[in-house]
């Protein structure tokens, strides 16, 4: 072990020691969320080597190959990683009879691969949660050069929402932070939802590199860098408000040939005031070290008593000697600090085809009765990882531009039923395209 690993893994276990010892209220950490008793962190569990080696595609978690193109719910933007307006207890929001989403967008003048570095997020309006009509920018003057993927949460009593975002700095830095806008309300109408209100933005957390690292300490290590995707839930036991969030933790590493350069985890942060306007980090619950480099949108479902933890990764993101697929991966334990197991043994829970590995990409489960109902974007048709003479991903980029859009599909992609049974889980229906259920009033 280096001198600078070891100086950097001392840090993060002093800091899991203190925090895990004398709690939060040692600490002189106040929570204004009416709590009953704060959560105490524990050590992080790990998606281990082992567990990733039975990753198999199987009948239970491939999803349907997409035969047709959806049609798109924007003419003029690509649309991508999407969530739900939801209430503070996590329910998706029918408001007077709407619901709304919001999306990562980018003009189709643009092909596809560069849509991140414009990355700005609209909202669509819809009666029956699949035919969506586009409303506008969710934002006025964002922080940010543009903005990655979040969520966003209604408050009935305030009248306002909070909406949780990542402010990203231009190509080729992509120096990530999480922020917060409030202050917008919903103003409905027999023709549609309009937000309305003027909008304050605050950054509300940044890596440490100790318990996240900082892009910085990642440059070395030559893959990507993660500090982004904040998803807002309040713990249904203390009542906390709580984010998770998609992080890497430092290990030292400084070659992208190291199993420890794939170093993904799924950060913690806790509001200490009432506002939602300042947090604390708290170490991660899962690692995945030496495994995956990249947890990308973690997020929960509360189900039965447990908490079914649900992450999306590449299958370029897997440590060498690794392999897994574009999908859908997911962890269930019965509490925030507890002991997660991979589903169905492996954490697979929706994998796109072999015969189309990129069809879909950006999978999120919400609640839906005792099962989760999982909605998507189309990606790539068409292409082929393997050697039979298709286009390959990597190809993508060194084709004529128009090419390159005829591929991508750019909107919501059918939304997959899954049952939950425990730590197994099944694909049991295709629904619509883009198709959200809501959950609440």
């Amino acid at each position: 072990m280096s001198d600078e690993t070891s100086s950097t893994e001392l840090n993060r276990r002093n800091v899991l020691k203190t925090t895990g010892a004398i709690g939060a209220a040692g600490l002189g950490l106040s929570f204004g969320t009416g709590s009953v008793a704060a959560v105490e962190p524990g050590d992080a569990s790990e998606w281990t080597a082992e567990h990733a080696s039975k990753i198999e595609r199987t009948d239970a978690t491939t999803a349907p190959v997409i035969d047709d193109g959806a049609e798109p719910i924007s003419d003029d933007y690509w649309i991508w990683d999407t969530w739900p307006l939801r209430h503070r207890d996590g329910s998706i929001a029918k408001i007077d009879g709407w619901q709304i989403v919001f999306s990562l967008t980018a003009s189709k003048d643009l092909v596809p691969g560069d849509r991140h570095n414009e990355a700005t997020i609209r909202y669509f309006y819809s009666r029956n949660g699949h035919s969506w009509r586009e409303g506008g920018t969710a934002f006025e003057n964002p922080l940010g050069h543009h903005q990655w993927a979040g969520s966003a949460m209604y408050d009935e009593s305030e009248d306002q929402i909070y909406h949780f975002y990542t402010a990203t700095s231009p190509e080729p830095e992509f120096r990530q932070r999480l922020a917060l806008a409030k202050g917008a309300s919903l103003e409905t109408g027999p023709r549609g939802v309009e937000l309305t209100g003027t909008q304050e933005h605050t950054i509300i957390g940044a890596a440490d590199g100790e318990l996240y690292q900082t892009l910085e300490q990642s440059r070395e290590q030559g893959i990507v860098y993660a500090f982004r995707d904040p998803w807002y839930f309040q713990h249904p036991e203390t009542g906390e408000d709580l984010l998770v969030f998609e992080g890497n933790t430092p290990t030292g590493s400084d070659s992208p040939s190291d199993p420890r350069s794939y170093n993904g985890n799924v950060g913690v942060m806790r509001a200490t005031n009432d506002s939602l306007t300042e947090w604390e980090l708290l170490p991660p619950n899962l690692e995945a070290i030496e495994v995956n480099q990249q947890l990308e949108r973690p997020h929960y479902v509360f189900n039965d008593g447990k908490w079914y933890l649900f992450v999306l990764s590449h299958e370029f993101t897997f440590a060498p000697g690794l392999q897994g697929p574009d999908a859908l991966y997911g962890f269930v334990s019965d509490s925030l600090y507890g002991d997660y197991e991979p589903l169905n043994g492996s954490g697979l829970v929706v994998a796109n085809p072999e015969s189309a590995p990129f069809q879909a990409y950006s999978w999120l489960a919400m609640p839906h009765g005792n099962d989760v109902l999982v909605e998507s974007f189309e990606n790539f048709r068409g292409l082929d990882d393997t050697s039979r003479g298709e286009i390959s991903l990597d190809e993508v980029g060194h084709l004529p531009p128009e090419e390159q859009k005829d591929l991508f599909g750019g909107t919501l992609a059918p939304s997959l039923k899954v049952q939950l049974r425990g730590s197994e889980t099944r694909i049991v229906n295709e629904l619509k395209d883009g198709h959200f259920v809501p959950s609440g009033n």
